[in-house]
C-alpha cells in the first residue's frame, strides 16, 4: 500500500484572473493544484485526488505531480472560476463561479492508500460533506482550509460568490488538526478583527493548529505559543494561490519540524512563487536559498 504524507483533495479550475489594470490572464488553477505544487516542491510525498468532466482532463497538466500521484475521478461538470482584482495588493477582488463541479464525498477518498494527513483544498461551499472529513480524521490527520466552507455561489446571479460563517463550525473544527484561514475568513467566523484574538478563539472552539495569513504576514498557533513570520515577495504577479501553497507547505513540514521552522518554509515558500504566476515549480534548495537572502533575521 503506497504511503502519502498528504492526499489532497479537491477541484482543477481554469482560472480567468484579470488585475487592476485590465490586464487578463487565463490559467488552470485551484486549490488542488497550488497546494500539491509547492508541497512536492520541498520533497514531500503527495496524492492530488480531483474531479473534473472528461472534455478538460487535459487540465491535469496542470499538476507539477508525477502522474502516477494523481488520481483524477469522473465528473459531469467542472469548475471554472474568474477572479478580478481590484487593487495592486490584490487583496480585493470580484470572483465569479462560472461553473460548479460536482461535490466530493466519503467513497472518494482512496482506500487503497495511506498518509498523514487528508488535506481537503475545496473553492467552494458543497465541495465537501462533514461525514467526509469525519471518514478521513478516523484515517489521519484533518486539515481544513475553511475557503470552501465559507464562499458561496449564488446560481440565480451568475455565479457571484459571498461568504457568510460555516454553519457546521462548533461540530466540525475538534475534527480538524490544521485549520487554515486568511484575515478576513477568520473575521467571518468569529467576529473579530483581531486575527491574533481570532485565532485564539478557533483553537478554543476545537481546531488543534490554526494558520492565518495575510498580505503582511503568516501566523500559527497550537494552544500555547504564537509563531509569524514576514512575506517578502518582490512582486505581487503570482499573487492567486497563496493560501494554498503556505498551506500545503506548511502542514507537510510540521510532520518533521516544529512549528517555527515548518512555517518559515512556508512562508519562504509562498513569497518566492508569489513572484511568478501558475504553481510554484522550484526545488527545496530554492527555498533554502531565498531564506538565505530574506530570511537571515527570522532564522
Amino acid at each position: 500500500m503506497k504511503q502519502y504524507s498528504s492526499v489532497i483533495i479537491g477541484h482543477i479550475t481554469v482560472d480567468q484572473n484579470i488585475d487592476h489594470l485590465g490586464n487578463e490572464v487565463i490559467i488552470p488553477g485551484g486549490a488542488v493544484v497550488y497546494s500539491s505544487a509547492s508541497a512536492y516542491a520541498l520533497g514531500h510525498h503527495v496524492l492530488a485526488v480531483t474531479k473534473v468532466a472528461k472534455k478538460d482532463r487535459e487540465r491535469l497538466s496542470a499538476f507539477t505531480l508525477p502522474e502516477e500521484d494523481i488520481l483524477c475521478l469522473d465528473a459531469k461538470q467542472s469548475t471554472d472560476m474568474y477572479n478580478h482584482y481590484l487593487t495592486p495588493d490584490k487583496e480585493r477582488r470580484i470572483c465569479v463561479c462560472k461553473s460548479v463541479g460536482d461535490p466530493f464525498t466519503a467513497e472518494d477518498i482512496p482506500t487503497d492508500v495511506e498518509a498523514d494527513i487528508y488535506h481537503f483544498a475545496g473553492l467552494l461551499y458543497g465541495d465537501f460533506t462533514c461525514d467526509m472529513m469525519k471518514e478521513a480524521a478516523k484515517r489521519g490527520k484533518v486539515a481544513v482550509d475553511v475557503q470552501a466552507c465559507l464562499r458561496h455561489v449564488n446560481l440565480e446571479d451568475n455565479g457571484s460568490m459571498y461568504f457568510e460563517d460555516w454553519k457546521d463550525k462548533m461540530e466540525m473544527l475538534p475534527y480538524i488538526d490544521f485549520l487554515k484561514t486568511d484575515a478576513a475568513e477568520a473575521e467571518i467566523m468569529t467576529g473579530l478583527e483581531d486575527r491574533y484574538e481570532a485565532a485564539k478563539l478557533l483553537h478554543s472552539w476545537g481546531a488543534k493548529e490554526v494558520v492565518i495569513t495575510h498580505n503582511s504576514e503568516v501566523i500559527a498557533y497550537d494552544g500555547e505559543t504564537f509563531c509569524a513570520c514576514p512575506i517578502r515577495a518582490r512582486n505581487l504577479s503570482g499573487r492567486t494561490g497563496r493560501g494554498d501553497t503556505t498551506f500545503a507547505a506548511y502542514i507537510n513540514e510540521r510532520l518533521h519540524h516544529d512549528m517555527k521552522t515548518a512555517l518559515l518554509y512556508a512562508t519562504a515558500t509562498v513569497s518566492l512563487k508569489m513572484e511568478t504566476p501558475g504553481p510554484f515549480k522550484g526545488t527545496r534548495a530554492d527555498v533554502d536559498a531565498y531564506i538565505d537572502e530574506f530570511y537571515q533575521d527570522v532564522k
